[in-house]
């Protein structure tokens, strides 16, 4: 039987078949692969993206976010650089993949919002390896909670830190609310506003006649 052109035994076409088999099988393991990995990588943003959603809300769903939230998620990720990405492109994005009337956008609709600021912020990618890099930055990503103030209330850390239970000089330090006075908390300051030039230590004639 000719393969190719070129007569072979029954060994041959036996031989001729498990390697045309074994290549078909080789070829395929790379996007078996690629697509295993995108799967995997998919879910990791997913993920972050439905941490970012319900950032300061805790009874939203994780299954929408709002333009507040995406524009934390794409600045401390890093897809908002203030250079390639700026926060107005950020918004101009928002607006554009989002439903009309719509104050959300779907975690459908973000990986559109990614694929066009993923251009921008690697310019010199292809939009494939782009889009890869941009999910890169976000995937197993957590927002973060900066400024928050936290209370400490372990063993007697409470009570040292209680102002308004200092005493003495340490009290004078601070005023009602517990907030420090700097300078003016640790020593006594001289007013020298006097409305006669040079003259200094107003309010203090009746302390000494």
């Amino acid at each position: 039987i000719p393969v190719g052109g070129i007569p072979c035994s029954v060994e041959d076409k036996v031989c001729w078949t498990w390697v045309v088999s074994s290549s078909s099988r080789w070829s395929t393991a790379p996007s078996l692969l690629t697509y295993f990995l995108h799967s995997s990588k998919m879910s990791e943003v997913e993920n972050t993206f439905r941490k970012f959603a319900i950032y300061g809300d805790t009874s939203a769903s994780g299954n929408n976010m709002t333009g507040k939230n995406f524009s934390k998620m794409c600045k401390e990720c890093g897809v908002m650089d203030g250079k390639a990405v700026t926060s107005t492109d950020v918004d101009i994005v928002f607006n554009k993949v989002k439903t009309k009337g719509a104050r959300t956008i779907t975690f459908a609709e973000f990986q559109q919002a990614m694929k066009e600021l993923c251009i921008k912020r690697f310019k010199g990618k292809s939009p494939e390896d782009a889009l890869q890099a941009v999910y890169g930055l976000i995937e197993g990503k957590e927002p973060s909670s900066v400024g928050a103030t936290k209370v400490t209330k372990v063993g007697g850390v409470e009570r040292l830190t209680d102002t308004s239970k200092y005493t003495g000089s340490h009290k004078e330090r601070f005023d009602e609310s517990g907030k420090g006075k700097g300078l003016a908390g640790r020593q006594d300051l001289t007013d020298n506003s006097g409305y006669v030039g040079a003259y200094k230590g107003a309010g203090t004639y009746d302390q000494m006649h």
